[in-house]
């Protein structure tokens, strides 16, 4: 039985291993061919055999309120996969997936089913790179395999896979799937008379030999899901740029498009016709290449062959000649195909166009009978529903109920990652709301697989982004994040669905030190809370109990603050104003105003508490009329490391009331001012500037006036006029000018008051 067997281990994504296998299924004319690849797809393979524009891929998911599980199995034109699955189909054979599910434990952490073995078997192939005198595992394959002598290449092929395989420890994933590989093989081989094709990774093919010979026959049965888990699939468009090891692909071929030309011409034709694709893109790029330059590449890269070895021009070939040819510069980093992975910054102009030249543009397409998800049909039918079928730069007014409708699903596609679908401006988290928003519109290749791969989420747009905010907040604990998830929710109309959202939140209030991230929490709360004609969030239950839990904590937090004297905290001054506004505008969720300004007089006047904070707990309690003696406040705000930070907080918190009532804040100011020394006035002097800065220039000119006013009377613009210095740099010049003054006088050159 097993004499039968013929198990051919390829390179995924190899235009060599794809002739191989369409020679051997035309040769052998095997009863089944089995391919490495998802088992519980089997049912579904008439699917790949719709007329697709390659590449496609099988995307699988596994779903569970917690994440979402994501592999592809991606084919090409040249992928041995595709070729076992066409050739196979056509000569009659029972074609067969036969691997694990994607959604199996044995894939946990693996995106790509095809993600290669190498990083396991780098001693066996670093050693063959070194004897054959090439930089990597890709200019070593194409030196052995892709442009070598096709005569030889099964054998070359096995004492390779069988050369890493020796030297390599298999893992458990590995011989999990092996195992399970195996029983389809045996029962293959027992269901019929005929030969059995095997095409599998290299890597696995010495094993499914030797695990084919004994064991079970009976047909393994494909493992069902954990409970609690939704599993599907759908095949989705793949494109060049997913499937290039540049752009960080785990596994397959660099350079796609040359692979391709590879396919389809040959490897003498194929260098040819991409030195032309190369051109013609440096030249689009505006960068020159002269007919000298090209002479000259194609000189290099037949001299580069001929030196290596090679008959006719391979891909590293081709890249150093042109490399040769057209960079005269010195270059900063290695050039990328000297190694595997993604390209580095500094990577010379040059040299990156001539990559992307080499990974190409194509982009796949489905046959329109192709099966997708009810999310797509829900997609495209709301896009034309509301006229965002097509290229456009929007200017939507949220007040407008379609309008709203259009925000709420272009927000939906937003949190999906749907790609081109781009906001320009519109409400913020945290900032001012505002009724307007900008969006820019264009058709993208690739949004079509991204819904396909968004409709493990949900069957609706709504239900889709739902489940991407949830999971969002089971992937952090941290408050700014949940701030950022509950005002997502407002702006995809999902506020009614977030009960969950909103638990987590005021859990994560109740245990958070930071007042800052408590006060921006409760920013964001309080505008959805107010601003029902744009979100619909008025009232709302979710928003008022998160409001209600930040002001306990902010309070809470801010009431055993202690800290020595130090620059202005601008975030807890922030929860401090959120506070005064929940207070405001939502009193029968807040603690009374009494409260509030009981606990800010014993904040105002705790000499252990930070002066920024002093100065904002004095403005939160005149902001509700409180008594506190604005005199006793500032003298514990007295001294150059102080007072400036206590205005800070004192501005940020009640700039209006200073105003209203500065005759007794102002003079109590200009007494500590002028009780400071020069060196003290400089010290002081950037934090004054800081604070004084909160207040527009009309408002500086009142206050100002007033200075005037106490000090006798005079012009107060020389106060107020604009002077584009950095104030450091002022304060520097009179440090200067004080040490020079010191000098001459020192040496009695100071005559009457004057140098």
């Amino acid at each position: 039985m097993i004499e039968r067997l013929h198990v051919q281990g390829v390179r995924h994504h190899s235009p060599a291993c794809a002739r191989l296998v369409a020679e051997r299924v035309e040769a052998l004319r095997p009863a089944a061919v089995l391919i490495e690849g998802p088992a519980d797809f089997n049912d579904r393979l008439d699917e790949l055999a719709l007329e697709h524009e390659l590449p496609v891929a099988i995307y699988s998911y596994a779903s569970t309120d917690l994440a979402v599980r994501r592999s592809w199995t991606p084919m090409c034109d040249y992928s041995p996969e595709w070729a076992a699955l066409t050739k196979g189909r056509r000569t009659g054979a029972d074609v067969k997936f036969i691997d694990l599910p994607a959604w199996h434990d044995a894939f946990a952490g693996i995106e790509n089913r095809y993600s290669d073995a190498e990083k396991r078997y780098t001693e066996a192939t670093d050693r063959l790179c070194r004897a054959f005198a090439v930089d990597n595992t890709d200019a070593l394959w194409d030196h052995l395999i892709e442009i070598a002598d096709p005569e030889g290449l099964t054998e070359r092929l096995d004492q390779y896979f069988d050369l890493v395989r020796g030297e390599s420890e298999a893992s458990g994933t590995d011989t999990e799937r092996e195992a399970y590989m195996a029983r389809w093989i045996r029962a293959a081989l027992a269901a019929t008379d005929g030969p059995v094709l095997v095409v599998c990774g290299g890597f696995h093919a010495p094993a499914l030999r030797k695990l084919a010979a004994t064991g079970t026959t009976e047909a393994p049965e494909v493992p069902s899901p954990p409970e609690g888990t939704d599993v599907g699939g759908f095949l989705v468009p793949y494109s060049f740029k997913r499937l290039d090891a540049f752009g960080g692909y785990q596994s397959g071929m660099p350079s796609p498009e040359y692979y391709q030309q590879l396919w389809e011409r040959g490897p003498g034709s194929a260098a040819a016709a991409l030195v032309q694709r190369i051109t013609m893109r440096l030249r689009g790029k505006g960068l020159h290449v002269s007919t000298s330059d090209l002479i000259g590449a194609r000189s290099l890269t037949d001299g580069l062959a001929r030196l290596r070895g090679h008959e006719r021009p391979g891909r590293t070939d081709l890249l150093d000649g042109l490399a040769s040819a057209l960079i005269s510069d010195d270059l900063e980093q290695p050039l990328p195909w000297t190694r595997r992975g993604t390209l580095t910054p500094g990577t010379h102009p040059v040299v990156v166009e001539m990559t992307a030249a080499l990974t190409g543009e194509r982009v796949g397409r489905l046959h329109p009978a192709t099966p997708a998800p009810p999310l797509v049909a829900d997609a495209q039918a709301e896009l034309e529903r509301l006229g965002l079928d097509a290229d456009a730069a929007l200017r939507l007014d949220l007040v407008k109920p379609r309008d709203l409708e259009r925000s709420r699903l272009l927000h939906c596609l937003r949190l999906l990652a749907i790609p081109g679908i781009k906001r320009a401006a519109g409400p913020t988290a945290g900032a001012d709301v505002t009724s307007e928003e900008h969006w820019d519109l264009r058709a993208h290749g690739d949004r079509l697989p991204a819904l396909i791969e968004a409709g493990a989420l949900g069957a609706t747009l709504g239900d889709a982004a739902q489940t991407v905010l949830e999971q969002r907040l089971d992937r952090t604990g941290e408050l700014d994040a949940m701030a950022g998830i509950l005002f997502d929710a407002a702006l995809c109309g999902r506020a009614h669905l977030t009960d969950r959202i909103g638990a987590a939140v005021e859990a994560a209030v109740a245990d958070s030190g930071d007042v800052s991230a408590v006060g921006k929490a409760l920013s964001v709360a309080l505008a959805l809370w107010r601003h029902d004609h744009l979100f619909g969030t008025a009232g709302s239950d979710l928003y008022a109990a998160v409001i209600a839990a930040c002001c306990d904590r902010v309070l809470w937090l801010v009431e055993g603050l202690h800290a020595p004297p130090g620059p202005a905290d601008l975030g807890r001054l922030d929860a401090l104003r959120a506070l005064r506004d929940a207070v405001r505008h939502a009193p029968d969720l807040t603690p009374s105003p009494e409260t509030v300004t009981r606990a800010a007089d014993r904040i105002a006047l705790d000499a252990q508490a930070p002066p920024d904070l002093r100065g904002a707990a004095l403005g939160l309690a005149w902001t509700f009329g409180a008594p506190t003696d604005a005199v006793a406040a500032a003298e514990g705000a007295a001294g150059p490391n102080r007072l400036g930070d206590w205005l800070s907080g004192l501005f940020a918190l009640a700039r209006e009331e200073v105003l209203a009532e500065a005759q007794g804040v102002v003079a109590a100011v200009d007494e500590l001012v002028g009780d400071l020394t020069e060196g003290e006035f400089l010290e002081a002097l950037p934090a004054l500037r800081q604070a004084f800065g909160m207040f527009p220039p009309r408002e500086r000119g009142q206050i100002a006036e007033r200075i005037v006013s106490l000090r006798g009377g005079g012009d107060a613009y020389d106060l107020t006029a604009r002077h584009e210095v950095d104030p450091l740099t002022v304060a520097a010049s009179m440090a200067l000018e004080s040490r020079v003054e010191a000098v001459l006088e020192r040496e009695h050159l100071l005559f009457g008051g004057e140098s």
